[in-house]
């Protein structure tokens, strides 16, 4: 074989195999911004705009198409809430016997006696198809999700998958109703119009975070097993505080491996877009759109007057341990759930997952924010000023 045709080959065989690396490689970092090829479950994906240059699409130009139609649905419902059971029955009741669904609620919801008990209502019980959390899996069973209730619902619903999520329709019937866009009193038809497809939806970034425990110590001096490795995804925040202890926290803050700063006062909020409006805008954070590809980094109380919030890159890695000489230790939550503590030799390492939520929206990603930011947060309201008159028109 020639020599020209011996590089010719080399260079096709390097090519390929930069090309697969390369591949590798994207594949495995955080999203950076909304893919036209994301898929939510088993039937949902983001229809493709053919006018679209650029990676990162316009935030109104983002839809909801469904490669075949959508059969399966969760309902997930604020457990304990009387006001819900009504508006809980009438969408059953619809999607079962008006739109031939398959129903997907959790045990513990039925275990409720107002609905247990109905009588009138045990047709529809029936048919329904039940799971437990943290013990079933209905990742590829369910096409998409409605929530009935605040934010908090929709935090929940969220915390149901740990990899892809389905679509979420979320109607606000609980307190603040910043994430709920839609309201109760049209549900047919606008369940109807998500059943059909090509609807608004906004990808609520989610970040992936491991815990890291070091073996126990016994009290005859062995080790109970290896260090013990837990995996969450979370669509707020992370929340690492000083917990009941009167000493201030003390936790080092790493990013992609090098030591940023100590963080030293009540504790440090690590948040998504989406959680900007939470925890973190009430402890001096700005508030960022959810499309935003970032990381919010939040003091709580610090003890120092530069400490600010900052916002990083989404496609970094943030790693958080006591410091050596920390008076005391620190406990961790994770969207207010699974709250635990943090010692000496604990990790917490914090970056963008690759799984979002698809939340759909009432109108566009732009304005149901901007609209949230009015009505739920009174964002800029104030009394306007008076109109000065010139001193022609005072005569």
């Amino acid at each position: 074989m020639p020599r020209v045709c011996k590089a010719h080959f080399f260079g096709i065989k390097l090519i390929t195999c930069f090309s697969l690396l390369f591949k590798c490689f994207r594949r495995n970092q955080s999203l950076h911004g909304p893919s036209p090829v994301t898929t939510f479950g088993p039937k949902a994906c983001m229809l493709q705009n053919p006018h679209a240059v650029m990676h990162i699409q316009d935030p109104a130009s983002q839809r909801l198409t469904w490669n075949k139609p959508p059969k399966s649905v969760l309902v997930v419902k604020k457990i304990q809430d009387a006001s819900l059971l009504q508006p809980f029955k009438e969408l059953c009741v619809f999607l079962t016997e008006q739109k031939n669904m398959i129903v997907y609620v959790e045990s513990k919801v039925l275990a409720d006696t107002a609905i247990a008990g109905d009588e009138s209502f045990g047709a529809v019980i029936q048919k329904f198809c039940t799971f437990r959390e943290d013990l079933d899996d209905i990742s590829n069973r369910v096409d998409f999700i409605i929530c009935l209730g605040g934010d908090g619902t929709l935090l929940y619903a969220s915390s149901l998958f740990q990899e892809s999520v389905p679509p979420v329709m979320a109607f606000h019937l609980g307190s603040l109703g910043f994430l709920t866009p839609f309201k109760f009193d049209t549900y047919q038809s606008q369940v109807t119009q998500i059943i059909e497809g090509n609807t608004a939806i906004i990808l609520r970034s989610r970040l992936r975070v491991r815990v890291v425990k070091k073996g126990i110590i016994m009290t005859n001096g062995d080790s109970e097993g290896s260090r013990k490795s837990m995996q969450y995804q979370v669509l707020n925040e992370v929340v690492v505080d000083r917990g009941p202890s009167s000493y201030l926290s003390n936790v080092d803050l790493f990013l992609d491996g090098h030591l940023i700063t100590t963080v030293q006062g009540d504790g440090v909020i690590v948040s998504t877009p989406t959680g900007s409006t939470a925890y973190a805008v009430a402890a001096g954070a700005s508030m960022i759109h959810p499309n935003v590809p970032a990381i919010m980094i939040t003091p709580i109380c610090p003890h120092s007057l530069s400490f600010r919030p900052i916002v990083v890159p989404a496609g970094v890695e943030l790693k958080i341990m006591l410091s050596r000489d920390a008076r005391n230790t620190a406990w961790v939550s994770f969207d207010g759930r699974k709250r635990q503590e943090i010692c000496h030799g604990d990790s917490i390492t914090i970056t963008t997952s690759c799984f979002p939520v698809p939340s759909i929206c009432f109108r566009d990603p732009v304005n149901d924010w901007f609209e949230s930011l009015s009505q739920c947060l009174h964002w800029n309201v104030r009394k306007k000023q008076n109109y000065l008159c010139s001193e022609e028109e005072e005569f």
